[in-house]
């Protein structure tokens, strides 16, 4: 009688560990709010900044060429110039530079490593407005005469961030995945460029943000773009038109840096 009421007390404790998950399902609601406010938080004081740019351009008067040149369909036009002269740009630097970078490391000639380094100096230590004038004298003026000088300019940083990013790459790493079997072109796809993909990334953004800037000179030789409007604007001596043209173009720099900045977390590989 007396081992009975012991062998019916210990199935009682069976229902105790349902109690584990509750901590576990606590901290998820609280991140991810962070997280989104963070991620909006700059295009927010982007579209705060334009918002009050357009409320101090409704407080003047404005003459007849300040209204032609403000409009909505013009600045939609430069803008949109503005946009494709910079997006495709960083994209020819991405597939010429990146495989350039690629193809200097397995080579593993410090001959060949310094000879890519300096076709990329090149480009970027000459001045943009040199590259795209003598461009522009040597072929034609245009579009792709400018597109040609953003990636001569834009070239040297995704070459050199994705050469260190993969000479970056540990050593043992390397090893432990020669002796699982892989080739070295398993390597490089699976583990190298990988790991290396934070700091060909943080190259893109910088090439991305440089091509913004450099985009405004493409006026010079009637490529569009937001150029336009602060050539004009210094010309023609119309102050409200070369602010609106600044501040249209340190808004794209700053958006389109923040939009790489989320590609670059959502494409970086855990854990790194």
């Amino acid at each position: 009688m007396s081992t009975r009421p012991s062998a019916s007390r210990k199935p009682a404790a069976a229902p105790q560990p349902a109690a584990a998950p509750q901590p576990t399902a606590a901290p998820q609601p609280t991140t991810a709010p962070r997280l989104s406010l963070r991620r909006f938080a700059t295009p927010l004081a982007v579209a705060g900044a334009l918002a009050v740019l357009f409320l101090w351009l409704n407080t003047l008067t404005l003459d007849s060429i300040e209204q032609r040149t403000l409009n909505t369909s013009y600045l939609l036009d430069r803008t949109q110039e503005h946009l494709i002269l910079t997006v495709v740009s960083s994209a020819l630097v991405a597939l010429l530079a990146i495989p350039a970078g690629i193809a200097a490391y397995r080579v593993r000639s410090k001959a060949v490593r310094a000879f890519v380094i300096a076709l990329g100096n090149i480009g970027q230590a000459t001045p943009a407005v040199g590259v795209v004038i003598l461009l522009a004298i040597v072929w034609q003026t245009g579009f792709y005469t400018a597109l040609i000088s953003l990636v001569a300019y834009c070239f040297l940083p995704v070459l050199r961030n994705t050469l260190t990013g993969l000479e970056q790459v540990d050593h043992a790493t390397r090893e432990a995945a020669r002796g699982m079997g892989m080739t070295p072109r398993q390597v490089l796809w699976r583990i190298e460029l990988p790991l290396a993909s934070p700091v060909i990334l943080a190259g893109l953004r910088t090439a991305l943000v440089f091509s913004v800037g450099v985009a405004t000179i493409a006026t010079f030789i009637n490529a569009g773009g937001l150029g336009d409007m602060i050539v004009n604007g210094l010309k023609l001596q119309r102050y409200p038109v070369i602010v609106v043209g600044a501040v249209l173009v340190a808004a794209i720099a700053v958006l389109i840096d923040w939009a790489a900045g989320l590609v670059e977390d959502l494409v970086r590989p855990r854990g790194l």
